[in-house]
């Protein structure tokens, strides 16, 4: 196998098998892995490459917990139909910036993602919950600013669309952990398939970051159940690896 291919298919598994444990901001590692491991040279392809395999990603986990019920549908796509729109702005613009700049702005969103893991995930909410006037008019406006957000950046935004349902709406965490895979899917696609139609997806190295993909979740679903006792800690473990790559990505931004 091609030495690119295989580091993008061992990439690919370490991203979902993060994924998997901790349920948001693995996705944030596929972009650096791609620069700095694969050794993918143009920052744009990166991204374009990374937004491809992680709406797949997110897709195949969307159909697993939309089975077992915890979809709460018509606020994900309230929140997910004007943030599709937010996306593909967003990647227009992020196309239109230069390498070095994006990977700067990419850099400080990744540390958010990072610090904001930091905080213990709270499980309180109505599971029950149901769209009204009320809880759309809180919904399209935080769609749109989250998918403006991670179609320029080219991240899932995960960490930023269920803490947002959860505050427009009042879901429980599992809901809100489940439903925001509708956005996370849709940001994903609308951003790789406008990075596509300018040529900066590179085919190869999807198909590889899926396959490994795959090897992530069944990996991550075997070690889930050995880390209930310290969660937290490997949490905290986990954020600040983000934290630290995001401040190696913006060191080489600047040098750029």
């Amino acid at each position: 196998m091609d030495a690119s291919l295989l580091a993008a298919a061992l990439s690919g598994a370490v991203v979902a098998l993060l994924l998997t444990l901790f349920g948001g901001g693995g996705s944030v590692l596929a972009t650096p892995l791609l620069l700095y491991v694969v050794g993918v040279r143009d920052a744009h392809v990166a991204i374009g490459t990374s937004a491809a395999a992680v709406a797949v990603n997110a897709a195949t986990s969307l159909a697993a917990h939309a089975r077992a019920g915890r979809v709460k549908w018509p606020c994900a796509l309230t929140f997910g139909a004007p943030g599709l729109v937010g996306s593909l702005v967003g990647a227009h613009l992020a196309k239109a910036a230069s390498g070095s700049h994006l990977l700067a702005g990419f850099a400080l969103a990744m540390a958010a993602v990072g610090l904001s893991m930091f905080r213990a995930p709270r499980s309180s909410g109505d599971p029950d919950v149901h769209i009204d006037p009320d809880k759309a008019l809180r919904l399209v406006p935080a769609g749109a600013a989250t998918g403006l957000a991670s179609g320029f950046f080219g991240i899932g935004g995960g960490f930023l669309i269920a803490p947002g349902l959860m505050a427009a709406t009042g879901m429980a965490l599992a809901n809100a952990a489940a439903s925001s895979l509708v956005s996370v899917s849709l940001f994903g696609a609308a951003t790789s398939l406008s990075y596509a139609a300018s040529g900066l997806v590179d085919g190869r190295l999807f198909l590889a970051l899926v396959g490994g993909g795959a090897v992530g979740v069944l990996a991550g679903a075997r070690l889930t159940p050995r880390l209930t006792s310290s969660a937290l800690l490997a949490r905290q473990l986990f954020a600040t690896m983000i934290v630290a790559t995001a401040a190696y990505v913006l060191w080489r931004a600047i040098g750029a």
